[in-house]
């Protein structure tokens, strides 16, 4: 097997349009059992759209460089980012890409400094992270990577060091889903385990199978409390969402970005805020997520920082997905 691992930057594409398509199937199941942290419904066509976004600006993108290639998807993603999980995976792209750049192939090493940025970058976007969710298993697969790549009795930049980290990656992963189900109560009480977690986990078995060329093996998944396809949609019965969810783009300096920040965290909950781009040395273009009882609670604050674009407002009631 190892001998066959495409570690090219037509892999990293392969790896998005097979995301794509495979959170678009699950997007109905993900939506099912999305409780946390709003039960609205919507985290498998959030994830969906946000992915599909990053691929669709790339599919006709010509680079040898894979942190090139991927910082572009992870623009993009951030820009037409929805929801908290949208954002979240493009957090994740983002912190992916950075240590891949300059470089033509994946290795074992540049995935587990990849996935590490990730990991540092998608729990320092969230003012009040939250075990139990897509960070667990974020954290989950850094923590297996880096760990493994520190044991590795083969050589680093082999192909059989990259496959033995895909491989624990992939289980680590598995087992953090499991894990959801008892670290939230919302989660615990409706029965499920965490549709963002889920998600992830689709995104990295993609990674796996796009890089050693196999079809992922989703069966598994039916062993995931109320994965099943038969059972009922739980965020119907479990949501008493109130207010809106605000996202927009913003251009700041590190202090105001500061600033707003702690703002929204007075007014609102699950704040997000992540760069998506540097504009100057010292500005940088923001993502801005925030759940508030009132939109313009939130909006005014935005305005006294700069000029918001891209601004979107969501009733945080449940969605049909």
């Amino acid at each position: 097997m190892t001998q066959k691992l495409d570690t090219s930057v037509r892999a990293i594409g392969e790896w998005l349009q097979r995301s794509v398509k495979s959170l678009g199937n699950h997007s109905d199941r993900l939506n099912a059992i999305n409780v946390f942290p709003v039960a609205d419904g919507d985290t498998g066509s959030n994830l969906y759209l946000t992915a599909r976004a990053g691929q669709d600006a790339v599919s006709k993108l010509e680079s040898d460089d894979i942190g090139a290639f991927l910082e572009v998807a992870a623009r993009a993603a951030m820009e037409s980012a929805r929801g908290n999980s949208g954002t979240l995976l493009a957090v994740f792209l983002s912190g992916l890409a950075e240590p891949w750049l300059g470089h033509d192939r994946l290795n074992a090493s540049i995935l587990a400094k990849g996935l590490e940025r990730a990991k540092v970058r998608s729990w320092s976007a969230l003012s009040e992270p939250v075990e139990g969710t897509m960070l667990s298993v974020i954290s989950a697969a850094a923590l297996a990577a880096g760990s493994t790549l520190a044991h590795l009795k083969t050589d680093a930049e082999s192909r059989a060091a990259l496959d033995s980290v895909l491989s624990q990656v992939s289980q680590a992963a598995r087992m953090a889903v499991h894990g959801t189900e008892n670290e939230l109560p919302s989660l615990e009480s409706a029965g499920v385990v965490d549709a963002g977690a889920v998600g992830m986990l689709v995104i990295l078995d993609e990674l796996c199978a796009a890089v050693r060329g196999t079809e992922t093996d989703f069966e598994y998944y039916e062993g995931f409390h109320g994965y099943h396809i038969q059972d009922p949609h739980v965020h119907l019965i479990q949501n008493d969402a109130q207010g809106v969810e605000v996202m927009c783009t913003i251009t700041l300096d590190a202090l105001g970005a500061a600033t707003l920040r702690g703002q929204l965290d007075r007014v609102g909950d699950s704040v997000i805020m992540s760069p998506v781009n540097s504009t100057s040395e010292e500005f940088y273009r923001w993502r801005v997520h925030v759940h508030v009882a009132q939109a313009e609670a939130a909006l005014d604050l935005i305005r006294q920082q700069g000029e918001p674009v891209n601004v979107s407002v969501t009733d945080l009631c449940t969605h049909d997905g």
